[in-house]
C-alpha cells in the first residue's frame, strides 16, 4: 500500500521539513513519537488516506527533516509543525499525535485553536509537576554509547524489544534505523516532554478531543484519566498494542482516527 504515498518538503525557519501523505480531501496531520519518523504511520497513512488527506511529517530534528542546533523543545517542535501546516495551506485540519507527537499536538492545538477540527491524543503523557521533576534526573530511555564493535546496535534493539511481540520485527527495525539517525540526540525528545508546561496550555485548546491508549502501554495509560479531568474529553483503550500502537494495530488505529474525524 506504500505505492499510494507521496512525499515532499516544505521550507521553515529551521530548514526543510519532510512529510509523507496519502489521499485527498479533509486533511489530518499525524505527529510521531521520538526518536521515530513518519514511518511510524507507514501502515496507517494509506488506510486513513482512502477517505481523507492523511499527512505524516517528520518532527523537526528527526527523520529527514532539518536538524538545527540548539536545544529541542515542544515549543520549537510546534513552531516547525505550524510552519508545515501553513506551507501546505491547511486552513482547517484534524490533528493526531502519538506519544511525543501527542504533546506537540497539545501545543499546536493550543495555538491554532478553531483551525483544529478535532484532536486525537494517542498514548500522550500528561506533563504535570511530578513528570517535570524528573526532567533534571539521569533517566534515559533510548540512550546507548556507540561502540567500535557495533554492539550498540544490539543495545538499541534490546532497549525496545519488550515493547514489540514476535512477528513485529519490521517495526522494531524501523525504530532502530530512526534512532541511529539521531544517535547523538536520541533522548532529547523525551527530555523536551519533561520540561513542557502542559497545564498552562490545555485551557487554550478548543478542539473536541479524544485521548486513546493501547492496553499494554502502562507508561501512558494513567494519562487518560488526567486528560479527561483536564479537558473533559472522551477516552478510549484500544484492543491491543504497546508503545508502537500505530504499527501494531494499524487497522484499528486508522478506524479510530476515521471515526473520530467523522464525529468532530
Amino acid at each position: 500500500m506504500t505505492d499510494t504515498l507521496r512525499k515532499g518538503y516544505v521550507p521553515s525557519p529551521y530548514g526543510q521539513l519532510h512529510y509523507a501523505e496519502s489521499g485527498d480531501g479533509v486533511p489530518v496531520l499525524l505527529l510521531h513519537q521520538t526518536p521515530r519518523s513518519w514511518t511510524e504511520y507507514v501502515d496507517v497513512l494509506p488506510l486513513v488516506g482512502a477517505r481523507h488527506r492523511a499527512i505524516a511529517m517528520d518532527t523537526l530534528g528527526f527523520g529527514a527533516s532539518a536538524r538545527p542546533g540548539g536545544p529541542h523543545s515542544i515549543e520549537r517542535f510546534a513552531d516547525a509543525a505550524g510552519a508545515l501546516v501553513d506551507e501546505l495551506g491547511l486552513d482547517r485540519f484534524h490533528l493526531v499525535g502519538h506519544h511525543t507527537g501527542g504533546v506537540i499536538a497539545v501545543e499546536l492545538a493550543a495555538r491554532f485553536q478553531d483551525r483544529v477540527a478535532g484532536l486525537l491524543l494517542s498514548a500522550t503523557p500528561f506533563v504535570d509537576d511530578e513528570k517535570r521533576r524528573g526532567a533534571a534526573g539521569p533517566r534515559r530511555i533510548d540512550h546507548v554509547d556507540p561502540k567500535p564493535d557495533g554492539s550498540h546496535l544490539q543495545a538499541l534493539w534490546d532497549n525496545r524489544r519488550g515493547f514489540y511481540r514476535a512477528g513485529e520485527e519490521a517495526a522494531l527495525n524501523r525504530y532502530v534505523a530512526d534512532a541511529l539517525g539521531v544517535l547523538d540526540r536520541v533522548e532529547e525528545g523525551h527530555e523536551a516532554i519533561r520540561r513542557y508546561d502542559m497545564e498552562a496550555r490545555l485551557p487554550h485548546i478548543t478542539a473536541r478531543t479524544l485521548a486513546v491508549c493501547a492496553p499494554h502501554d502502562t507508561y501512558s495509560l494513567p494519562s487518560l484519566a488526567k486528560f479527561a479531568d483536564a479537558l473533559g474529553c472522551e477516552t478510549q483503550v484500544l484492543s491491543d498494542g504497546h508503545v508502537a500502537a500505530p504499527e501494531q494495530v494499524p487497522q484499528e488505529f486508522a478506524d479510530v482516527v476515521l471515526e473520530w474525524m467523522a464525529r468532530s
